[in-house]
């Protein structure tokens, strides 16, 4: 029996279907429970390990059904998601500074890294988080 191959586009396209299939599987109960494993304030320090960027910020951030929202007093634009595994993405900017960060969220804890550019040059570094 011959196999039919697929084109790139048409796999992607079925694979993106059996992921959705999989994850609508899933009680609406167990993926609300999921996503609330992170839900809450997280304690946010951001380190420059490389690039004329200030040395360290720290931020507060709301989790709420995997959306990352900033919370405090700056003018930032501020726009992240965190996924059902605590995966997060995380971009944001002031001004002409633009930042995006990646990493993983557990239950208490988090870590990753972070690039950017800013007026200066370009800067990158790593980011902590704790629940708080």
């Amino acid at each position: 029996m011959r196999s039919l191959a697929l084109p790139p586009s048409a796999r992607l396209g079925a694979f993106t279907a059996l992921a959705a299939l999989t994850l609508a599987a899933l009680p609406p109960a167990e993926r609300t429970a999921q996503a609330a494993e992170f839900d809450g304030r997280w304690s946010v320090v951001v380190v420059t390990d490389k690039g004329t960027c200030d040395r360290a910020y720290r931020y507060e951030v709301k989790v709420e059904r995997g959306r990352v929202d900033y919370v405090g007093d700056a003018a930032i634009d501020f726009a992240g998601k965190v996924s059902l595994a605590g995966a997060v993405h995380v971009d944001l900017g002031k001004g002409q500074a633009t930042a995006r960060a990646t990493g993983k969220l557990g239950r208490n804890a988090g870590a990753g890294t972070w690039t950017g550019v800013s007026g200066s040059g370009a800067c990158s570094g790593r980011w902590e988080a704790e629940r708080r």
